[in-house]
């Protein structure tokens, strides 16, 4: 289900370009246009959440399904042993700046700590 205006369902909708990495039937995921890291990989539901608070029971456990989603990207990637970060921002402050429900696969570097 498309969002108007929204640019991760215009990739969904393959109306926008993109390296997609990953697709099933509820999640996609894709090469991010900005990488912070040599592997920065946007892991997606195919259905449009704008923010993990407005995750519901009824679309809790799609959460676990994108982080297992970003494991095995990590492993294909071969950063799985030397270690990647997964961030899911939500709202302004916290660096939010696509109101579609997403998460970050980070790796192939060495991270600090605190990250901001």
């Amino acid at each position: 289900m498309e969002k108007e205006g929204c640019i991760f369902c215009k990739i969904i909708e393959k109306k926008n370009p993109s390296k997609i990495v990953f697709e099933n039937g509820e999640i996609v995921a894709f090469d991010d246009i900005r990488p912070q890291a040599p592997v920065h990989i946007m892991v997606i539901p195919k259905y449009h959440i704008e923010k993990v608070s407005d995750l519901t029971d009824e679309n809790i456990s799609l959460i676990g399904r994108l982080v297992l989603v970003a494991k095995n990207i990590a492993k294909e990637k071969g950063i799985q042993e030397s270690g990647y970060r997964i961030v899911i921002n939500c709202n302004k402050d916290a660096g939010q700046e696509v109101y579609h429900l997403h998460l970050h696969l980070l790796g192939g570097r060495k991270f600090v700590w605190p990250p901001g």
